[in-house]
């Protein structure tokens, strides 16, 4: 056997088994995330047609049962072809996620524990993959949704810097529109919203509809909120008197004005039932998106640590102050640290509970 072809051989192992290694290290290995593996994916898919053209340069050229220098392009063409018919044909088949996935990633439209609407879907964000995304539902279930339906599917995203809550209710026309407002906006203020306001939505043939709302700073109990602003909406109501009907719900009664179906009224007690829980419903049922999102609150502070040190390290000359903040600093970002990797050592199973447990 020739050199040259001897050579080749140890391209061809040497090259395969570096690929295998580095597939070994980057994803077997190491115990990621689905969003920690997305970049070490997409190296290896271009540390894959990498390999394919060194094994193609190095096929011996000029030798017997060699190849020219003209086959060597035409193969190094039709590795490109290949590439390129992949990402046009995307539209219909798997590499389509693909792409779709690296699009999410650039344009980062949601991170960890974010609560997303897409279609009729509706939960948190546990992981961000190549080709799926992990969504958390109410029913504490775990859905994979495919990122090629994320990106062409328009997106709700409540904002971590708090959302308005919304509720309706229909009042009969006895009640004064000044007095319903006063009455539901009390609830609200009740249920821990802030800055809240009445509209007067639509005037029914027999009710009136309202909609009060408020803005949520605290995202994280989202679906509480909702539920606690009825239930005071509800409790408001009994306590003044007043009337709710459906929207659409038409019925001829006798009586008096001050005459009401509801119940007598009684004294709100959602505070108490509050105290009582031992934590928030959004804990238990979003259990592996509160992880996450925890993860991604301490991978952001450790950002943040890490780009004020190095402002500090670049002064001419720091100050006291200056060394007594990187001092301090230093100490958060080592806590930052200790507590990622007790996170990542004890991450869930895909169940919400601990690995090992």
């Amino acid at each position: 056997m020739p050199w040259t072809w001897v050579v080749f051989a140890i391209v061809v192992v040497g090259s395969l088994g570096a690929l295998k290694l580095a597939d070994w290290v980057m994803l077997k290995r190491a115990k990621l995330t689905l969003e920690q593996r997305l970049p070490r994916q997409i190296l290896m898919i271009a540390l894959t047609v990498v390999v394919l053209i060194v094994i193609v340069l190095a096929v011996p050229a000029d030798a017997k049962g060699g190849i020219s220098d003209g086959t060597r392009g035409q193969l190094i063409s039709l590795i490109g072809i290949a590439v390129a018919a992949v990402i046009t044909l995307s539209s219909t088949t798997l590499a389509a996620n693909a792409m779709a996935g690296i699009m999410l990633r650039a344009t980062a439209p949601f991170r960890g524990g974010d609560w997303v609407r897409v279609g009729e879907y509706f939960g948190r964000v546990t992981e961000r993959g190549l080709f799926h995304t992990e969504i958390q539902t109410e029913d504490r279930d775990l859905m994979s949704v495919p990122n090629l339906f994320l990106a062409t599917t328009p997106m709700k995203i409540v904002q971590k810097a708090g959302t308005i809550i919304t509720a309706e209710v229909s009042l009969g026309y006895s009640v004064r529109h000044d007095e319903a407002e006063r009455i539901l906006i009390s609830a609200a203020r009740e249920a821990g919203l802030n800055e809240p306001f009445v509209w007067v939505i639509d005037l029914l043939d027999h009710v009136v509809v309202y909609r009060v709302a408020g803005l949520l700073e605290d995202v994280s109990g989202l679906m509480s909120k909702r539920s606690r602003l009825r239930e005071n909406m509800l409790d408001a109501l009994h306590d003044a008197g007043g009337e709710s009907a459906a929207p659409r719900r038409v019925k001829q009664r006798r009586g008096y004005r001050g005459d009401v179906e509801m119940p007598e009224g009684r004294r709100r007690q959602w505070l108490a039932r509050q105290k009582a829980m031992e934590e928030p419903v959004e804990a238990r049922v979003f259990d592996k998106a509160e992880e996450v999102a925890k993860r991604t609150q301490l991978e952001e502070r450790r950002d943040e640590i890490t780009a004020r040190l190095d402002e500090i390290a670049e002064m001419d000359e720091a100050g006291e102050v200056e060394k007594q903040e990187e001092a301090s600093l230093r100490g958060e970002l080592a806590g930052v640290e200790q507590r990622l990797e007790e996170e990542g050592d004890g991450k869930g199973n895909g169940n919400g509970e601990k690995a090992g447990a």
